[in-house]
């Protein structure tokens, strides 16, 4: 089997970094908010200042890409988080911090962007999808493992948390700065540049992107906002539950996770994209379905495990999916930027959506709704094609009946 590239490994630690980091402050912010005196939505609004930035800013990433190269923006996307994280740990008011915490999200556009572009144009077709399933687990290692040490680090105040972090994004910008040479040159100077840039307009035509969309969509909806906002809530509010219960129905959902990554990448590089990402889809839904009708925390506990094997099987499958789709083209820009917003606008949409209805109607049906979002995806999936290059022979060419059309 090809060993995946040292290229790649690199990209993969410096996600992991990335990853850690970001589980490092989730203890510490909103306390940290809360600390200047605010109220609960205020406190609010600077976590989603992070994710409106994000997606406010994307649109632009994908054009900088373009122009600039991956690896530039990369090391610019990881000083800009790096150092706005550092002046976060400075901050002296409530409206420093907002502000700091919302440039932050305009570096992790920067970085997300042209990390997955890179991950598209470094991974061999034949490992696409395993490649994508080490870079989920390595982000999904960081995410476990960053809030236990923020935890730790919170006995040295609220503010060590974020100056930790930022040292280590200058360490990982370091690391990338040397070992990434030569890779993501912008497309005027990079040999071998032959394919151009894929329009958003372009990749829209083409069926399996449309349902990569719905699928990204559907994970910042469920495994990104509702399993962190409105989960939690459920356990407390709806089953009686203290929130450590809660803390302990999102790790097994990480766990559900752990165990379909290490298994989705290999079965969708040999079986296909779309036998993993259909199960994967509807395991998720039907089981987040049942969620809001729990009758106690045991049946919650067991249905989260599933929704997170779901979310783990079609996760890292539809990043290969994409890089299935984009792959013969130098960079994907605008194409590539719509990818990361539509997780952002799940992100962003679903908690407060979901919320809404759960005051209004209850859990059951607010968790229902979460579910008719992802039966969405898997409409658009059972008329995607196929695109493993080693399921359909090789890679979709440009001449083929269901392939994208020229750029325009």
């Amino acid at each position: 089997m090809r060993q995946i590239p040292r290229g790649l490994w690199v990209l993969l630690s410096a996600n992991v970094v990335i990853a850690l980091g970001f589980g490092l402050i989730a203890p510490a912010l909103p306390s940290f908010a809360r600390s200047f005196d605010v109220g609960y939505t205020a406190v609010s609004a600077v976590v989603s200042a992070f994710a409106v930035m994000r997606l406010l800013f994307a649109p632009a990433t994908g054009r900088l890409v373009t122009v600039l190269g991956e690896r530039r923006i990369y090391l610019g996307g990881l000083l800009i988080v790096a150092a706005s994280t550092l002046a976060c740990a400075f901050a002296q008011s409530y409206v420093q911090l907002l502000i700091f915490r919302g440039l932050g999200g305009i570096g992790s556009t920067m970085f997300t962007v042209s990390a997955m572009a890179l991950l598209i144009r470094l991974s061999p077709n034949e490992i696409r999808g395993r490649v994508a399933g080490a870079f989920s687990a390595g982000f999904l290692l960081g995410n476990i493992t960053g809030p236990l040490v923020g935890a730790a680090l919170l006995g040295f105040g609220l503010r060590m948390p974020f100056v930790v972090y930022a040292v280590a994004l200058l360490i990982a910008s370091l690391v990338v700065a040397t070992q990434l040479r030569g890779y993501g040159a912008p497309p005027a100077t990079e040999a071998g540049a032959g394919h151009g840039v894929m329009s958003l307009r372009t990749a829209l035509r083409d069926n399996t992107y449309r349902a990569i969309l719905a699928s990204n969509f559907t994970q910042g909806w469920a495994s990104t906002g509702v399993r962190v906002a409105v989960v939690p809530l459920f356990i407390t509010d709806g089953l009686g539950q203290r929130p450590a219960m809660a803390g302990i129905v999102l790790a097994v959902y990480a766990v559900g996770n752990v165990i379909a990554i290490l298994i989705a990448g290999r079965f969708s590089d040999r079986y296909g994209r779309r036998p993993v990402m259909l199960p994967g889809l509807v395991i998720m839904a039907v089981a987040t379905a049942l969620l809001g009708f729990s009758p106690n925390v045991a049946v919650a506990l067991a249905l989260s495990v599933v929704a997170g094997v779901g979310s783990g099987l079609f996760a890292p499958t539809h990043q290969a999916a994409l890089a299935d789709v984009l792959g013969t083209r130098q960079q994907g820009g605008s194409a590539l930027a719509a990818y990361g917003m539509s997780s952002d606008l799940g992100a962003i949409g679903g908690p407060v959506i979901v919320g809404y209805v759960a005051d209004a109607v209850g859990f059951g049906p607010a968790f229902v709704l979460t579910a008719a979002v992802a039966a969405v995806a898997v409409v658009l999936w059972l008329f995607a094609r196929e695109t493993a290059p080693d399921v359909v022979g090789a890679p979709a060419k440009l001449s083929d009946p269901e392939s994208p059309a020229p750029p325009d």
